[in-house]
């Protein structure tokens, strides 16, 4: 008794902390163990088919109860509501009918049962009654036969995974030796298990995605490309890509994602649709006519005469010999326009330089070139080139550098025809950040070359 106590204090944490279904095909196998009575009438008496339920509830006079475990089952689910389970019991007789045996009688019982639950079809939940049919081989003190069974019982469901079973089971000997008998038990059952339609290795009960086999760590939904991403949340699902474009590859590289990107494999700008400017004319090199000379959009990249070089015919210039804007038929404005200067501010924001030092990457010359053709339509402006660097490396280091860099863009700007009056510098280091220097895209945008008027 003192054992049997334990293990009433482990079922009570167990029905505390278990999640797991009734037995269905969520949870197919059960096993049980409990106690058991079992109540004998001599051979040859009508008991218990005649007047047996005189007797039924006699507990005192009646019932073997082995003070132990004494009882267990092993249950298959099977489907619409059938189970299949296989029963092991023991007890020890010391009465038979009204009487009583000299000496303690050994009993042991094998059992398989086919259990139909009415729970479902009563629509009963909690409380859910069943009836049995089956057989096995019983010895009575080493004397056995073969029996055929019928059992009805109740199950409680205490928890989602733990049950209460009372049964009764009739057992009709095939032998006159062996006594018809009826065994009742008491039980806790436990269900387990579970289906896994798409054979993933998850349960459905646990699978989110329970007809298309998956991964444990998306709670069983594919990964189809294997880059880390389940399906549902993956743009490019037949294609591995990057956590930062959704699952989509970016081949070449330009920080646009391939599905996104009209030049997928060469590198370009993401204002042009991730294609290529390669004279930096704002053109995208495959409808530039002219990719490796800048030229105005309205001939198509190509360059028309322009003796100011202000971006505007001669025949359409009212001022051909003195630079100006498009804005102003050719003739110059002091300031540039807001549009003007974001486009400015994009090109600036593209100068490539080596890693750590003010030196250009290559390529970069087209950038600047176009910087320079913007500079020249205002020649009254003046500008403040501001260098700004992401929050790696020490402070002195970063402002530094910063300076470096605003000073580079500066010397290549005079070089190529702006006046330096027009021009300062100053470097910020990594004071001034416009994003999260946390993540590698906001260090990215961090590390730049503003361009500002200065009134």
């Amino acid at each position: 008794m003192k054992n049997l106590s334990r293990l009433m204090f482990v079922l009570l944490l167990l029905i505390g902390f278990n999640n797991a279904n009734a037995q269905d095909d969520n949870n197919p196998w059960q096993f049980s163990f409990g106690i058991n009575a079992v109540d004998l009438y001599p051979v040859g008496e009508n008991a218990p088919l005649g007047e047996y339920f005189d007797e039924f509830f006699n507990v005192t006079d009646h019932y073997n109860i082995l003070p132990s475990l004494s009882t267990f089952t092993v249950s298959k689910y099977m489907g619409d509501n059938l189970s299949f389970g296989i029963r092991g019991s023991v007890n020890s007789i010391s009465k038979v009918g009204d009487s009583t045996t000299e000496d303690d009688l050994s009993y042991f019982a094998i059992n398989g049962i086919l259990k139909y639950n009415l729970g479902p079809v009563l629509d009963w939940n909690k409380l859910q009654p069943y009836f049995g049919v089956g057989g096995g081989y019983t010895w009575v003190d080493k004397i056995g036969a073969g029996t055929v069974n019928g059992s009805f019982g109740l199950s409680y469901v205490m928890s989602e995974t733990v049950s209460l079973v009372a049964e009764s089971t009739y057992k009709h000997a095939f032998e006159n030796y062996l006594p018809k008998h009826f065994e009742h038990s008491i039980s806790v059952a436990f269900n387990f298990g579970g289906k896994d339609s798409d054979g993933d290795g998850i349960y459905d009960k646990n699978d989110l995605c329970p007809d298309v086999p998956g991964l444990a760590e998306f709670d069983g939904c594919p990964d189809s490309d294997g880059d880390g991403i389940e399906d549902s949340k993956d743009t490019c699902p037949n294609e591995a890509g990057l956590a930062e474009f959704d699952g989509c590859p970016d081949t070449d590289g330009d920080g646009v994602s391939d599905n996104n990107d009209d030049c997928p494999n060469t590198a370009g700008l993401k204002s042009l649709g991730g294609c290529p400017d390669t004279d930096g004319d704002g053109i995208a090199d495959g409808s530039d006519n002219c990719p490796n000379e800048a030229g105005p959009a309205a001939n198509n990249g190509c360059p028309w005469p322009d003796s100011d070089g202000d971006g505007v015919l001669d025949k359409d210039d009212q001022c051909p010999n003195e630079a100006g804007t498009v804005a102003n038929n050719g003739c110059p404005e002091i300031n540039p326009t807001v549009e003007v200067m974001d486009t400015l501010n994009e090109y600036s924001r593209s100068i490539g330089f080596a890693t750590g030092k003010s030196s250009f990457k290559e390529k970069t010359e087209n950038i600047l070139n176009a910087m320079t053709a913007i500079f020249k339509e205002y020649p009254k402006a003046n500008f403040i080139i501001e260098g700004h660097t992401d929050s790696t490396g020490s402070e002195g280091f970063n402002q530094k550098l910063s300076e470096k860099r605003a000073n580079a863009v500066h010397d290549y700007l005079v070089a190529n025809g702006i006046s330096d009056d027009r021009l300062s510098t100053v470097g910020y280091g990594e004071t001034r950040p416009i994003d999260d220097n946390k993540t590698r895209a906001g260090r990215s945008n961090n590390r730049r070359v503003d361009v500002i008027l200065n009134d």
